[in-house]
């Protein structure tokens, strides 16, 4: 099996894991099922390796690590969840963590897209401007 097909079977997985835009583990398991009875284990590793990159992708599109300085109100981790949820078309969970490096403020990432409203970042762009 080449690689590129690897990667398009393994896209394929990807799209029977969802139910309703969202990774189901149900899903997840009658896929792995079906293929440990499809196929010998010898040929599975790298199609495996494939879907799981795959699904931690998925699931980290799902989720929005919010990684705050101060105390966060789970209200407003929801809140912010939600402006994601809307602004993308797709269900968005909130992850919480605290990050006292970023001195106030707070960093969403959701999947690869990065929102920094810290105040580590504004004095880091304050110094690069006076340098």
């Amino acid at each position: 099996m080449s690689a590129a097909s690897v990667r398009a079977e393994a896209k394929r997985l990807l799209a029977l894991s969802l139910e309703g835009g969202a990774v189901s583990s149900d899903r997840v398991g009658a896929v792995l099922t079906a293929l440990a009875k499809s196929r010998p284990a010898h040929t599975l590793r790298p199609l495996l390796r494939a879907y799981l990159a795959n699904v931690r992708r998925e699931l980290t599109r799902g989720e929005a690590r919010i990684e705050h300085a101060g105390p966060l109100a789970s209200a407003d981790a929801d809140a912010i969840a939600a402006h994601f949820t809307k602004l993308l078309g797709r269900p968005v969970r909130p992850v919480a963590r605290r990050n006292d490096a970023l001195l106030a403020g707070f960093r969403v990432r959701v999947g690869d897209d990065v929102t920094d409203v810290s105040a580590s970042l504004r004095l880091a762009n304050l110094a690069k401007s006076l340098s």
